[in-house]
């Protein structure tokens, strides 16, 4: 008997291995398995026409991932909680994982500082201005997620310098902004980039070092189009996905 289904396609048991942990995976971080438990050997062999050895495989790196271990008398349950943050709306990260669990915020750094000149041109500050620095750590359930470095234009973060160390663990910036601040936001720019987590960021995140690591660089702007806000959000990879629908947009 052949060990694997499309053997014939010249793949090694390595890149079969890979297609069943990209299924798994998904299922995975979808919740598709509530009773956190995946199904048994044979069930997958059956599944993805594989063998025994290739499923092995492939749940041996969901483990390396952190998804999964294996228990004896259960079989494979998923270990590793993820949380999605949806990419369609403007919303801070507090706003969207309150839904999942208890959010708190670490200060480990609330003061004005000199803009670096870059911050400061993409804030619209004259070169040598100064800017309000926030560094926070965000858990969730206690668990380390994301180290959030946020530049805010003076006007903006004075008054959230004012405010009692426990509001700004306990609230977003997004929402200090609007409440404290008084100032409404209308839109923001985002990219995101996978990178390998440097051994400090690593640390503070309590993940190992070289993990994986979403780097977030965030723009956003007030209502009436300036900028206020400037954050580098590095989020755990192994914890988090980010999720949007996305409309396929037709010429013509």
């Amino acid at each position: 008997m052949a060990d694997d289904a499309g053997a014939g396609e010249g793949l090694t048991r390595a890149d079969r291995a890979r297609r069943v942990a990209h299924v798994l995976r998904g299922q995975v971080l979808r919740g598709a398995f509530p009773e956190g438990v995946l199904p048994d050997e044979r069930a997958l062999i059956a599944e993805f026409g594989t063998s025994r050895n290739t499923v092995r495989e492939a749940l041996g790196l969901l483990r390396d991932e952190g998804l999964v271990e294996r228990r004896r008398g259960v079989g494979t349950v998923v270990v590793g909680r993820t949380y999605e943050h949806p990419l369609g709306e403007l919303s801070g990260l507090a706003e969207v994982l309150q839904r999942h669990g208890t959010v708190a915020n670490e200060v480990r750094a609330a003061r004005t500082v000199r803009a670096p000149a870059s911050v400061a041109r993409r804030l619209g500050l004259p070169e040598g201005s100064e800017a309000v620095y926030l560094e926070r750590l965000r858990r969730v359930d206690g668990t380390p997620l994301s180290l959030d470095c946020t530049y805010l234009i003076p006007e903006v973060g004075g008054p959230l310098l004012a405010l009692r160390r426990a509001r700004l663990e306990s609230r977003d910036v997004f929402d200090l902004i609007e409440r404290a601040a008084g100032r409404s936001l209308g839109s923001a720019e985002v990219a995101v980039r996978a990178v390998v987590g440097d051994p400090a960021t690593c640390a503070v995140l309590g993940m190992p070092a070289g993990g994986a690591v979403l780097a977030v660089d965030r723009l956003t702007r007030l209502a009436d189009g300036r900028p206020a806000d400037l954050e580098f959000i590095h989020l755990r990879g192994d914890r988090l996905t980010l999720r949007a629908r996305l409309d396929r947009v037709r010429e013509g």
